[in-house]
């Protein structure tokens, strides 16, 4: 990958991203497992475990076994969900540092019906979390910490991810993008932001209030 004309290593992006995600959920005290989040399915203990299930999948993936439908199956997080995320993005984090990984095909069967190149994966693994460390520290109340290059070599795949009426469906990974014209506030700014608006998350999102 090439942003600009100068090589991305979108390996140690997709690291970067995740490392963070893992010292945002280590932040998480008992009493904030049932936090809102700005996936509107999940609170931060939902949410957790399924990003600790899309790492295991991708494990899978680069092994060669991401076709089978129980490698995506959330994993019991127990009484310490920290401690059980962390073991899940260690898992991501080892098989995407091993060697030959550009030449492999990914079986990404939650994503889409064909395989799909090693790096693409990757770049696939990454948007997620970037977003996802992002709804951590925002139902948190904290800043998410992503790097200004990080997120420039995010926002083109940001803006690939396909928009439209398949992002209505229950199930969907992200909301329509949003636009001035459909929920993002004209002030919005920034390459975070941008990132966000692109896969349907308003930037500017708080927690409901309670009755």
């Amino acid at each position: 990958m090439e942003l600009r004309g100068a090589p991305v290593d979108i390996v140690a992006l997709d690291r970067a991203a995740v490392l963070e995600s893992v010292r945002l959920v280590d932040e998480a005290c008992p009493g904030d497992w049932r936090r809102q989040t700005p996936c509107d399915r999940w609170n931060l203990r939902e949410l957790v475990e399924h990003m600790a299930a899309q790492h295991h999948g991708f494990a899978a993936a680069a092994r060669g076994q991401g076709a089978d439908a129980a490698a995506w199956r959330p994993p019991e997080l127990g009484d310490d969900p920290a401690r059980a995320y962390r073991t899940a993005a260690t898992a991501a984090l080892d098989a995407f540092a091993s060697p030959g990984l550009p030449d492999r095909q990914f079986a990404l069967p939650e994503i889409t019906p064909r395989t799909v190149p090693g790096l693409r994966a990757v770049g696939f693994h990454l948007i997620d979390y970037v977003a996802h460390a992002w709804d951590v520290a925002t139902a948190l109340g904290v800043p998410a910490r992503l790097p200004e290059p990080l997120l420039r070599a995010a926002l083109p795949i940001a803006r690939a991810v396909p928009d439209g009426d398949v992002r209505r469906a229950p199930d969907a990974a992200f909301r329509p993008a949003l636009t001035p014209d459909g929920g993002l506030r004209p002030d919005a700014s920034g390459t975070l932001s941008l990132i966000l608006a692109a896969l349907g998350r308003s930037p500017g999102w708080t927690p409901p209030r309670g009755p």
